[in-house]
């Protein structure tokens, strides 16, 4: 999602916090800045000290509907909207427009 325009905020783990019933992502101090690239190693990047959760994507679990039901996951008290992996979807590129402009109700 970098090569799209995001930015980073921690690779593999974040720790998170909430301000205002809001849900934050930050990185931990010994990853803070490094990105794993697999086949080419552990590279420097900028990125975010702290950044608000939007949604949550569980790549763990495949969406099997074509216009699925908004499903939401509580974490740390915070209702945070949740996808599923859509492998049929440029996931990314849906992922980005997602964040930049909101899911038609």
């Amino acid at each position: 999602m970098m090569a799209l325009g995001a930015k980073l905020v921690s690779d593999d783990r974040c720790e998170l916090s909430t301000q205002n019933n809001q849900l934050f992502a930050s990185p931990p101090k010994p990853i803070a800045g490094l990105i794993e690239a697999r086949g080419i190693g552990i590279l420097n990047a900028a990125y975010a000290p702290q950044a608000r959760v939007h949604a949550l994507l569980d790549l763990g679990h495949n969406e099997s509907e074509r216009l699925p039901e908004q499903q939401t996951r509580r974490i740390m008290g915070v209702d945070t909207p949740c996808f599923y992996n859509a492998t049929s979807t440029p996931l990314a590129a849906a992922m980005m427009q997602l964040l930049k402009a909101g899911r038609h109700a």
